[in-house]
This record gives structure tokens, C-alpha cells and sequence, in this order.
């Protein structure tokens, strides 16, 4: 198998999935084990498009010119690649939870979820492998689609309201200010393809080039930087498999990954630095850290806790493009990766949690860690690496963007990274907390039926749930001891033209 052709495989096998899931509707078993399997060839794909990377292979394929100059072209570079891995990745242990979620919380139409997932995996790795804006644009688009029908897929007045307020802000950003930033690009630079040191410098008026940034941010709607983010916690009214899919594995990471490239290979490293055109961003996206992560504390339902988490979190890496230096674009990479095995694992117990107790509340779960351990055990370590705490991958990823803040003398924005971890700490950890050391209150062992009374065997959520938690949240603790290869392939990420590596 040629490098090109797995290229296309890679992004082929997830859509071509949906007509056979389509087709075995009527045979959950076989159409369950149809998601699965894609995921996992999928993954083995993207795998082996890694090790031809890692080798040097640097394959690309245009598909079709729709005008001169405008082409459909994937490619890969090393972004592209973390995020294609990651979310390829990610979607075996989804799609595993998702069996055992879907089944305990008894929700219809599983057919139209599992078409409507692996069509928003395809569009991911499309974005991932995208060799210039163009073809970054269509498969951004083709993913907010894609996810309208999960986020609604409950079919109440509240999964419709939360539906249409995320495909409302995520198409009005796109056409308000993506759209028109990329057309601007296209008009400047004369091309959209993604270059080493960006295509901008030479080509546009300093003076300029924050407002087109300024486009760019906030166009880029699912970085879900403020005041742009109100889609994120609306779109909680989603199976708990959605929240994973828009929080870890697709959606969110898709937005700060664009913006990552953008920063990248459409303006550069350098030219952002020199113009200090990013400098607004950077105390916009310091000021999203922790405005968010004082709203999570203000919550208690859990899942809009992690929404607002998720919320601080991207924002976290927006800052290391806007810090504009290489450490800020490894320590904003790097945490795609720490967040996404933290975040996923979250979600997963939040929904774990609803499947064994019908529990969303933080102020519910009294005791009911002493009923789920294992749950309750990974929600602790995930929240130990969303925090920052060693031996958890999140302590690299803050870590390196302490590291920019100090190359860039923003010695204010170490602060805000450190009173951040803190606020973590605050709306995370009483959440374990209160699972395993604050008895059930009252009558509360009697609402919550065997799952929360103290005495008894465990009620955990079905091993379908259970085991990609716990999958996870030893991957929150390897990804720490296996930092060094990760951090190695991030300094390959070209930061400087071409003409001068």
C-alpha cells in the first residue's frame, strides 16, 4: 500500500462505513461491530501513515480544481498528523462506550448516531490532512453538519433549542468571519495552500494583520474562545458520547487545531511575533482561562462543568499560538493531546454516572463513589491531568506554555496558567471528593436505589462504559512517562520558511 493510497483510506473508510451501518440497521450486533471495526482499521491506517511520516514520507493528493488555483488537496505535516492520530484513536474508545451507553440509556435511532459519528470522524481527519484553507473550510463545514443531528438527537424542546443554538453560532462565525478571512488570504497571498513560515509576510500591511487574525479567531467558532462559546455548554443536552465527540475527540479539537495551523502556516511564528499582531489574542484567550473556569465553579450539573472546562481548556491553546514562538506551538499541540485523554475520560464517567444512577448533578453523587469505584477512581486521575499535577500528562502541556509565556517576557500569563490549575482544583476534585468521603444525605440512598447505598456490591455502568474509562485514564498517566517522543516529534512542526531551515 502506497503512502497516497492510505491517505485516501484514512479518509474514505469512516464514510464509507455509513452505508454499511446504514444497511444493518435492523441488526444492532453486526452494525455496532461495523463502527468498531472502521474505527480500529481507521486507526491502523493512520498508524501506518505515521510510521511513513516518522520515515520521511510526506504524501499529497489533489483530488479535483474547482477554479484555478482552488484545489482540493490533502496533505501531511506534523499537525495534521497529532491531530489525525488522536482522533482516530479516540474513536475506538468511543465507539466502544457508546455501545454500552447507548444500550443502558436505552436511546433511539442509534443507526442515524452511528452514520452521523463516523461521517464527523471522516470530516476530522479530512481537516487534519488538509493541505491548504480551501479544503480546511469544506471539511470544517461538513463537520459542524455532520454533528447538528447528535447534538439534537434526544429530539425534546431542549435538545432543539441547544441544537440550533450550536449550529447557529458555529455557521454565523464560519460565514461572518472565516469565510471572509479566507477569501481575504486567497486575495493577498494569491494562494491558501499551508506553508512553512506562513504566506502572508510581504504580502499584507502590518497594520492589518490583527484584524484578519481577528477574523480568523473568531471565525474559527469551535476554538470556542469568548465571547463565542455559549455553542459548548448548549450542546450538553447531547448523549453523553456526543460530549465526548465534541469535546475530545472531533469538534473542539478541530477548532483549536485550525487555529493552531492558521498561526502556523498562514501567518507564521515569526511574522506574528514581529508584528506583535497576536498580542490582543493573547490576553483574550488569558482572560477565557479564567472567566470559564469561574463559571465551572458556579455549576452543578456536571456536564456543564466540564462544558465551561472545556471552555478554559482550548483557550489554553489558542495562547500558545498567539504567544508566537516555537514553545508556544509545542505547548499548545502537546495539549490537544493531554486534554482530549483527560476530557474524554470525564465525560465518559459523567455519562457513566447517568447510566447506573440517572444521576447529572454534582450535588447528587454523596456516596456514590463507594457504589461506582472505578468510575470515580478515573474522573480523579483524568482531573489530576486536566489540573496539571504530575505523574499525569497535563503537567507538560502547561508546562511548555509556562516555558512561551517566559520566552515571550508575559510573565502575567504564567500567573494566569498557575490561578487556573487552581480553579481546577476547585470545581474538579469535590466532585471524587464527594463520591467517596460525604455519606448519602437523608433519604438520598432510597432515591438513588441500590446504585448509592453505601452497603451492597457495586452497580458501575456496563463493562462497555467501564473499560474505556479505565483505558483512558491510564492513558492520562503513560502519555507523562512518553512525553519525550511526543515532544521530539513536535519540534519537527516547521516554524521558520523553508528557505531558511
Amino acid at each position: 500500500m502506497t503512502d497516497t493510497t492510505a491517505l485516501l483510506l484514512a479518509l474514505g473508510l469512516p464514510a464509507a462505513a455509513t452505508f454499511l451501518i446504514a444497511a444493518l440497521g435492523s441488526r444492532p450486533n453486526l452494525r455496532d461491530g461495523v463502527s468498531v471495526t472502521t474505527s480500529v482499521a481507521t486507526f491502523a491506517v493512520v498508524l501506518y501513515l505515521l510510521n511513513g511520516f516518522l520515515d520521511g514520507a510526506r504524501p499529497s493528493v489533489t483530488l479535483f480544481e474547482v477554479l484555478p488555483g482552488l484545489v482540493l488537496n490533502f496533505a501531511i505535516e506534523p499537525l495534521g498528523m497529532l491531530f489525525a492520530t488522536v482522533a482516530s484513536g479516540l474513536w475506538i474508545v468511543t465507539a466502544v462506550y457508546s455501545i454500552g451507553y447507548m444500550r443502558g440509556a436505552g436511546e433511539k435511532k442509534q443507526t442515524r448516531f452511528y452514520i452521523c459519528f463516523a461521517i464527523a470522524i471522516s470530516a476530522a481527519l479530512g481537516i487534519a490532512f488538509s493541505g491548504n484553507l480551501f479544503t480546511l473550510f469544506i471539511f470544517y463545514e461538513v463537520l459542524t453538519i455532520s454533528t447538528y443531528p447528535l447534538v439534537a438527537h434526544k429530539e425534546t424542546p431542549e435538545a432543539r433549542r441547544g441544537a440550533r443554538i450550536y449550529l447557529g453560532i458555529l455557521m454565523t462565525t464560519s460565514i461572518l468571519f472565516l469565510l471572509v478571512a479566507v477569501i481575504w488570504t486567497w486575495n493577498i497571498a494569491g494562494t491558501m495552500d499551508f506553508r512553512a513560515g506562513g504566506i502572508l509576510e510581504g504580502r499584507i500591511d502590518p497594520v492589518y494583520v490583527p484584524l484578519l487574525l481577528a477574523l480568523f479567531a473568531f471565525g474559527i467558532g469551535k476554538a470556542a474562545l469568548m465571547p463565542f462559546h455559549r455553542w459548548l455548554p448548549a450542546a450538553m443536552v447531547a448523549p453523553t458520547p456526543v460530549s465526548a465527540l465534541l469535546h475530545a475527540v472531533a469538534v473542539v479539537k478541530a477548532g483549536v487545531f485550525t487555529m493552531l495551523k492558521v498561526g502556523t502556516y498562514i501567518f507564521g511564528v515569526g511574522f506574528l511575533s514581529r508584528t506583535g499582531a497576536s498580542e490582543w489574542l493573547v490576553w483574550l484567550a488569558a482572560a477565557s482561562i479564567l472567566i470559564a473556569s469561574i463559571i465551572a465553579l458556579t455549576k452543578d450539573d456536571l456536564k456543564e462543568r466540564l462544558a465551561y472546562s472545556t471552555v478554559s481548556q482550548l483557550s489554553y491553546i489558542t495562547l500558545g499560538m498567539a504567544l508566537a514562538n516555537q514553545m508556544g506551538v509545542v505547548g499548545g499541540a502537546m495539549h490537544i493531546v493531554m486534554h482530549a485523554m483527560g476530557k474524554i475520560t470525564l465525560f465518559m464517567c459523567a455519562g457513566a454516572i447517568y447510566v447506573a444512577a440517572h444521576k447529572t448533578k454534582v450535588s447528587e453523587l454523596d456516596g456514590l463513589g463507594r457504589k461506582m469505584p472505578f468510575t470515580f477512581i478515573a474522573f480523579t486521575l483524568a482531573s489530576l491531568s486536566i489540573i496539571g499535577l504530575p505523574p499525569f500528562g497535563g503537567a507538560w502541556s502547561k508546562w511548555y506554555l509556562m516555558l512561551s509565556a517566559a520566552e515571550a517576557k508575559h510573565l502575567v500569563v504564567i500567573g494566569v496558567l498557575m490561578v487556573s490549575s487552581l480553579l481546577n482544583v476547585a470545581y474538579l476534585l469535590p466532585v471524587a471528593a464527594r463520591a467517596f468521603f460525604v455519606p448519602p444525605r437523608g433519604g438520598m440512598a432510597h432515591s438513588l436505589g441500590a446504585a448509592a447505598a453505601p452497603q451492597g456490591g457495586l452497580a458501575e455502568a456496563p463493562a462497555f462504559c467501564v473499560i474505556p474509562i479505565c483505558v483512558t485514564a491510564i492513558g492520562c498517566i503513560i502519555l507523562f512517562f512518553s512525553v519525550g517522543g511526543l515532544y521530539e516529534f513536535l519540534l519537527h512542526i516547521p516554524i521558520l520558511p523553508e528557505s531558511t531551515q
